[in-house]
């Protein structure tokens, strides 16, 4: 009879516990309520999401030299109408597609059938003296293009070489010569850190006439030297700077208010060509060329500062565009 007695009360809190069971809801267990919706859930593979989450561009690459003209002429009146006078503009050069190789050590002429664009670098065989040969017919029509004329002809546009000193520096001074000199604009062409006293000089005499500088002969991108030359203080700032630091350059042009209007620069990354497109009133727009080298796709957008190489190859890889060489022998889809 005693233990019949104690049954009750071992199985009180099984049954208490039973009870609190079932005054549970029974509807929206955890683990059901993400069941329903993973058979739903659209598999998107990694590279498609990404592709969607890009912002448009609102810039695209010049097809040729002729279409690179045409855009940066318009930018520079763009910019000119907003009350930007001194401008720095930066364009890749026509070069003879025959002559893009290396180790071909002749200058072609370049016909607009004929030509590509090239950046300005190491690739050109010919030296500082070959890239302005390239470089002043192109200032030379951004200058007929922008400078008003009467009766809506091109104005004739004079060419002075005495600010290059030494004479292969590859810098020379453009001017048009209009019916009225409150319309004649100025581009120092491939300007080196040397003649920036003249850039002061003439700037001053210009007042609020166009002056631009074309293909400056310092980099965009930051050496050590450029870095440390950016420091307006101390013993290492003003080193830097007599061994070639660009930052008392900009500084000076920072006090007469120049500012880059136009860039459109490239290089290689992952094996592949890519382009670097600003104008002054949009973001740096970066493009990979594809494996023809007859369009572009739009890689990124980006808003405070220049694309870094780093910046570009996360770019890419997001893409989904890997490096050139597993495209040619098959491992990756062709661009």
């Amino acid at each position: 009879n005693d233990s019949i007695a104690m049954k009750p009360s071992l199985f009180t809190p099984l049954l208490i516990l039973c009870s609190f069971l079932c005054s549970l809801p029974l509807a929206r267990p955890f683990c059901l309520s993400v069941a329903p919706s993973t058979p739903t859930r659209k598999l998107t593979p990694p590279t498609s999401r990404l592709l969607s989450s890009l912002p448009r561009a609102t810039l695209y690459p010049p097809s040729d030299k002729d279409a690179m003209v045409v855009q940066c002429k318009n930018v520079v009146s763009r910019a000119l109408e907003a009350g930007i006078s001194r401008q720095i503009i930066r364009t890749p050069l026509p070069r003879s597609s025959s002559a893009k190789d290396l180790g071909k050590l002749y200058e072609a002429s370049s016909e607009s059938y004929d030509a590509i664009l090239v950046p300005p670098d190491e690739t050109w065989q010919g030296g500082i003296m070959q890239l302005y040969r390239a470089c002043a017919p192109v200032a030379t029509e951004i200058l007929r293009g922008v400078a008003n004329a009467a009766g809506g002809l091109p104005p004739r546009v004079n060419e002075d070489r005495s600010v290059d000193e030494s004479g292969v520096d590859g810098v020379g001074l453009l001017m048009t010569e209009c019916s009225s000199p409150s319309d004649d604009a100025t581009c120092f062409v491939q300007p080196t850190q040397e003649v920036i006293g003249s850039i002061e000089q003439i700037s001053a005499q210009a007042k609020d006439r166009l002056i631009m500088l074309m293909n400056p002969q310092w980099r965009d991108v930051d050496d050590a030297l450029d870095t440390f030359s950016k420091q307006q203080n101390g013993f290492f700032g003003q080193f830097a700077s007599f061994l070639g630091g660009k930052g008392a350059t900009l500084r000076r042009l920072d006090e007469l208010e120049y500012k880059v209007t136009y860039c459109f620069d490239g290089y290689v990354c992952k094996g592949g060509n890519v382009w670097l497109l600003k104008t002054f009133d949009e973001p740096w727009h970066v493009f990979a060329e594809n494996d023809a080298g007859d369009d572009y796709i739009f890689v990124g957008i980006k808003e405070e500062g220049r694309p870094s190489y780093q910046d570009v190859d996360e770019m890419l890889t997001e893409k989904g565009i890997t490096v050139k060489y597993a495209r040619d022998i098959g491992m990756a889809p062709k661009l």
